[in-house]
């Protein structure tokens, strides 16, 4: 993995005249296809006062998980605990919600906006114990820029 490429390419994608919604999916779109066991990607939002995500813009597979309450599952957590969470093996996680057999490990990343944790980006992979610092530099770098047009 070149952060340095995939950055230089999400700048470009931020810096586009496209509205917020596409430059989200063509974010989603870019690191699915770029990075290979980036099987599923995408943003998840608060959904307005309610504490709850709503699913925004994502590459992968249909996933009925459009509305995740605070707490449940990977996304919830990262919504009250404010942190990264990269969990390699999904099966050693007791509050997970699957997304379907195939996902064996999934990082998230929160997005702030002004100090407030907004939302999230999420990476399902089909492949076990995947994810480096490199995944999360990357994605932090990522989640900087979008908080950036979200303001």
């Amino acid at each position: 993995m070149n952060i340095d490429i995939l950055q230089q390419q999400v700048d470009i994608i931020i810096a586009s005249n496209n509205r917020k919604e596409e430059k989200l999916q063509t974010i989603c779109d870019y690191l699915e296809k770029e990075i290979s066991y980036y099987d599923w990607v995408g943003f998840y939002f608060k959904n307005g006062d309610k504490n709850e995500l709503k699913l925004a813009q994502y590459t992968g597979e249909e996933t009925e998980h459009t509305i995740i309450p605070f707490g449940k599952g990977i996304c919830g957590q990262v919504a009250v605990s404010n942190e990264n969470f990269v969990v390699q093996d999904v099966t050693e996680q007791d509050n997970y919600i699957s997304c379907g057999w195939k996902v064996k490990s999934e990082i998230v990343i929160p997005i702030f906006v002004n100090n407030e944790n907004i939302g999230q980006i999420d990476i399902d992979s089909h492949t076990p114990n995947t994810f480096t610092n490199k995944d999360e530099q990357l994605l932090e770098y990522i989640c900087k820029k979008v908080a950036e047009i979200l303001h």
